[in-house]
């Protein structure tokens, strides 16, 4: 059976005004061409869709289904014309992603490039907040989507597998913890840190890791990313928490050893959320595609 987007406008015109003289005008369409849309449409289906009385008309139950329907084919056909104004390049689209120091430091960057270059009219805003901070964003809508700790509680939100991260300790060669292996960090917090900004959710976290062991962090020079942090620790300034793929990619080629951290903390699933697939943009739910393909690594 086929149906006329106009037709279905004029439904939801109808009921929204509860009027066909008020829908009609604020269409805008003439009276008569609105009626006769109307009584066609009841014919042609062979179903009765408003009461009409003489105050108004009013959508029968029926004609309350057929509305459900009608909304959802106009609003699908709106996002179908807003996506392909983007792809022509007539419209921007922005995506606001929300992520861990974890993820923005280390998965992200090359699971993003591949995206951006496939959707070139996508513009994305990258914000760094803590994983609590990004499940509140998500829940007031003031984000699209977030990667975060996945051993959080993911109560309201659409959650799916990204990666799994692992937090080391990055100590010098010639540091007592090189010859160990594996420690926990109460073993490592005689000794001076190399940190990031006390902004920084990673930091946040970990510094709040050693105060709940009663000692907080000696924190001698914070760095602003983990190269800084890898090149000070490779001068025996100090040791530092970076994650595991990070440690391993700075440690080549300098006199350093990675340590493995045996709490249970230390080793962390990654988690791609969102409010609900269904209110993303195409261009969104096509980041969360690209972003969950492989995400098991």
């Amino acid at each position: 059976m086929h149906f006329d987007l106009t037709d279905l406008r004029l439904l939801i015109a109808i009921a929204e005004a509860g009027s066909l003289s008020r829908a009609a005008a604020a269409f805008p369409i003439a009276l008569s061409a609105a009626s006769n849309r109307l009584r066609l449409l009841e014919h042609r289906i062979g179903i009765t869709l408003f009461v009409r009385h003489a105050d108004g008309m009013t959508p029968t139950p029926a004609g309350r289904i057929a509305l459900d329907h009608a909304r959802r084919v106009v609003t699908e056909s709106q996002q179908l014309g807003d996506a392909l104004a983007a792809l022509t390049g007539q419209q921007r689209v922005q995506i606001r992603l929300a992520a861990n120091t974890v993820a923005n430091s280390t998965f992200l960057p090359p699971a993003l490039g591949p995206f951006l270059n496939d959707f070139p009219e996508v513009d994305l805003q990258i914000d760094e907040l803590p994983s609590q901070h990004i499940i509140r964003a998500l829940l007031a809508e003031e984000t699209d989507v977030g990667v975060l700790d996945g051993n959080l509680p993911l109560e309201g939100i659409v959650s799916l597998p990204f990666r799994h991260d692992r937090l080391v300790l990055f100590v010098p060669q010639a540091n007592p913890l090189a010859k160990l292996g594996h420690c926990m960090l109460r073993e490592a917090l005689g000794f001076a840190f190399v940190g990031m900004p006390a902004e920084r959710a990673l930091q946040r976290f970990v510094e709040d890791m050693a105060t709940m062991l009663g000692k907080p962090l000696t924190v001698r020079v914070r760095a602003p990313g983990f190269f800084a942090i890898a090149q000070l620790v490779a001068q025996g300034v100090g040791v530092a928490i970076l994650p595991e793929a990070a440690a391993i990619r700075h440690s080549v080629g300098t006199p350093t050893a990675i340590v493995a951290l045996d709490d249970a903390w230390a080793t962390r699933e990654l988690r791609l959320c969102v409010r609900s697939l269904d209110k993303l943009s195409a261009q969104a739910r096509q980041l969360v595609a690209y972003l969950t393909e492989g995400g098991e690594r």
